[in-house]
């Protein structure tokens, strides 16, 4: 089976890999358009007056889960990718959660998917969660995400099995280097 096309790419990996600052990096040096999968999730959170926490993100995530299957992402946004991949956009998905989203995606409405997982030492992401501004997580509520995405929401899938991988450790401008090796 031939490598897919780069045209359509989902950033995959565990929070503070970098996943939106290689989404970043293609919008700004590659030409894509971005989908934030975790937009659908805040974008519910708030259209509920709910503060937006690691556990009201939780609790809105599982029951639009509940109530869409575990692609609920996929499900919301793919009429909007197929439409800006129609017009000939090139597209990246920022943050896939799921292995059910790639399925959804890849065999349901047929898209060709590049996956790139980006993968950080855990000490690393401690870090970078920690301190930053827009919803900070302690190394235990790192270990409590890492948990119920690994365990429950079937994140390993696509993160393990993704075309390309690249380790984010270093400084930034190592990271653009790494994506700009896979999409120059």
């Amino acid at each position: 089976m031939p490598a897919p096309s780069k045209n359509i790419v989902a950033v995959v990996g565990l929070s503070g890999t970098g996943k939106s600052v290689v989404t970043q990096r293609l919008v700004e040096a590659h030409g894509y358009r971005s989908v934030y999968f975790g937009g659908v999730v805040i974008g519910e959170v708030e259209r509920r007056g709910l503060p937006v926490r690691p556990d009201t993100e939780r609790a809105v995530r599982e029951e639009l889960r509940d109530t869409h299957g575990m692609h609920a992402m996929a499900k919301l946004l793919a009429p909007e990718i197929i439409e800006m991949a129609e017009r000939g956009e090139r597209v990246v998905i920022d943050g896939l959660y799921s292995f059910a989203e790639y399925e959804h995606l890849t065999e349901e409405r047929g898209l060709d998917v590049f996956a790139v997982a980006v993968h950080s030492a855990r000490r690393v992401r401690y870090e970078r969660l920690g301190r930053r501004e827009v919803r900070p997580l302690t190394p235990a509520e790192v270990d409590e995400r890492d948990d119920k995405e690994v365990r429950h929401l079937d994140k390993a899938p696509p993160i393990v099995l993704a075309d390309a991988h690249v380790v984010n450790d270093g400084s930034e401008a190592e990271l653009y280097a790494a994506v700009d090796a896979i999409f120059g």
